[in-house]
């Protein structure tokens, strides 16, 4: 049965939106003045005062002196800024993928630690096989690296699958033998922190909006080209899941009435044709048909959402045969035409370790959200050796 409550993000109140605004402000800018958090929060100076000495006390951030005035105003003493402490939490972040399990340790800056791959013996797994799998991986991620699992502060997952990223639920995924699986309940009870599971494409596209082609742009879409496909859209600055975590799944649009079999196992999913399991089995021919399919799913996307800004995600990077210039061409011409330019397309080349990236880079909001719920609590320092 699905959990009624989030297992491991908190409930949003008016008192820990505030101190996650301005976590949010000093984790953006590195560091900051406290004035400057203010301004881009909009939140009052005695506000932001309160708000920072809760969280200096909890000890989630620390006190810098910047000097970034102008060298001919530089005079007494230079300001105060705030910026995360690293050394308050560690997080591991995940990727999930076919073959095998990429771990990669970070501290609450999001600085790396260290990363690690873990070799899968098999693609498919019960729920508690897939459980015994990553605990094994973050285990010996921490081992490599002279720590204890005991240290972490969160598990970020990056699966493929339809998830529901709130309960850690997972509807259906091409990793699990069998469908509706609580595969976060499953994982929080045999693991010393909380657990946080969310599709890997939309933890790709937080990735891109954090550290890649999505910086500064508020409305774009990812679509990632591996096993399967799959969609990740920031609508208004904000990841978009759907009602039941469930939106974004482009590789499962269909595109042929009875057409081939899928991994979901439904018949005629886009993915059945462009997955990269359909393409290693394909003839030319075929190639030719998955190509123009996958242009018109793309142009669909434009028509549909009109994004700042289209990313095809893949390990091969303009390498891969999806993402040459004759099918970005054909989604040209099948957009609809305006008297403006099309969004752009980029293709960005992803590395395993780059989706897990986007895992830990995610954890880190929901520890930083795990926190400013419990600042009465004692602060969980990273031991000396964890640098």
């Amino acid at each position: 049965m699905q959990n009624a409550q989030p297992y491991g993000i908190p409930l949003p109140d008016t008192r820990s939106t505030g101190r996650l605004r301005v976590l949010d402000a000093i984790r953006r800018a590195g560091q900051i003045a406290r004035i400057d958090i203010a301004r881009q929060t909009g939140l009052s100076p005695a506000t932001v005062t309160t708000i920072t000495s809760d969280l200096l006390q909890a000890g989630l951030i620390t006190p810098i002196l910047a000097d970034d005035r102008p060298t001919g105003q530089r005079r007494g003493r230079p300001r105060e800024a705030l910026k995360l402490r690293g050394e308050a939490r560690l997080i591991a972040g995940l990727k999930v993928a076919k073959h095998a399990i990429t771990v990669l340790l970070v501290d609450f800056e999001g600085q790396e630690i260290g990363s690690h791959e873990f070799n899968l013996p098999q693609s498919q797994f019960t729920g508690t096989g897939l459980c015994m799998e990553i605990i094994a991986a973050v285990s010996e991620a921490c081992a490599h690296h002279g720590l204890a699992i005991e240290y972490l502060s969160g598990i970020a997952i990056g699966l493929a699958g339809q998830i529901n990223g709130k309960t850690g639920f997972v509807h259906w995924s091409s990793a699990l033998v069998r469908r509706n699986v609580d595969l976060g309940m499953m994982l929080s009870e045999r693991v010393p922190c909380p657990v946080f599971i969310e599709n890997d494409a939309n933890l790709v596209a937080k990735a891109e909006h954090l550290f890649g082609d999505g910086r500064g742009a508020r409305n774009f879409l990812v679509v990632t080209l591996e096993y399967g496909l799959g969609l990740g859209m920031v609508i208004d600055g904000q990841l978009y899941r759907g009602a039941r975590g469930c939106g974004g799944e482009f590789g499962h649009t269909k595109v042929e009435s009875n057409g081939a079999l899928c991994q979901c196992g439904q018949h005629g999913c886009l993915e059945a044709y462009a997955g990269a399991y359909a393409l290693a089995q394909a003839d030319t021919t075929q190639h030719e048909k998955a190509r123009r399919l996958f242009a018109m799913g793309l142009a669909n996307l434009v028509n549909l959402f009109d994004p700042e800004l289209l990313i095809l995600a893949s390990k091969d990077g303009l390498k891969h045969p999806l993402c040459s210039a004759s099918v970005l061409a054909d989604v040209s011409d099948m957009v609809v035409k305006v008297d403006v330019p099309m969004p752009q397309i980029r293709v960005h080349g992803w590395g395993d370790l780059l989706w897990a990236k986007g895992a830990a880079a995610y954890g880190i909001e929901q520890v930083a959200a795990l926190a400013v719920r419990d600042l009465g609590s004692a602060t969980q320092a990273v031991p000396a050796s964890a640098g």
